[in-house]
């Protein structure tokens, strides 16, 4: 089983920034992709960003520029960093990671909330 712990979420006023993390941890195999989505109040989770073991990065559009996506293949770890917060941004974040063992899998962390005030 894999273990995703999500940290970093808050409280922002538009314009400022804040950084998430997610661990992974357990029986993790190897790891293909690690990314994040998000889900705002009433609407469905949506893809924010994601990035492969060899460091290849997708963005939403709404978040090009902005925000940017980082990990730490060492220690299992992917980043979030968001700058210029918009109070659209407002959702909870959800850690994702792709990987493989004994077949492939997908696995989600517990949700991190951000909020943006305007």
């Amino acid at each position: 089983q894999v273990r995703l712990v999500e940290s970093g979420g808050g409280l922002v006023q538009a314009g400022g920034s804040l950084r998430l993390s997610c661990a992974a941890s357990g029986s993790i195999g190897s790891i293909d992709a690690m990314g994040w989505y998000r889900q705002a109040p009433g609407e469905q989770r949506n893809f924010v960003a994601s990035i492969t073991n060899g460091g290849s990065t997708t963005y939403v559009d709404s978040v090009k520029g902005r925000f940017t996506i980082s990990r730490d293949n060492a220690k299992n770890t992917v980043f979030l960093q968001m700058n210029r917060l918009k109070p659209e941004d407002t959702a909870v974040y959800y850690c994702n990671v792709r990987g493989r063992r004994l077949g492939s899998y997908v696995s989600w962390g517990q949700g991190t909330q951000v909020t943006v005030s305007s």
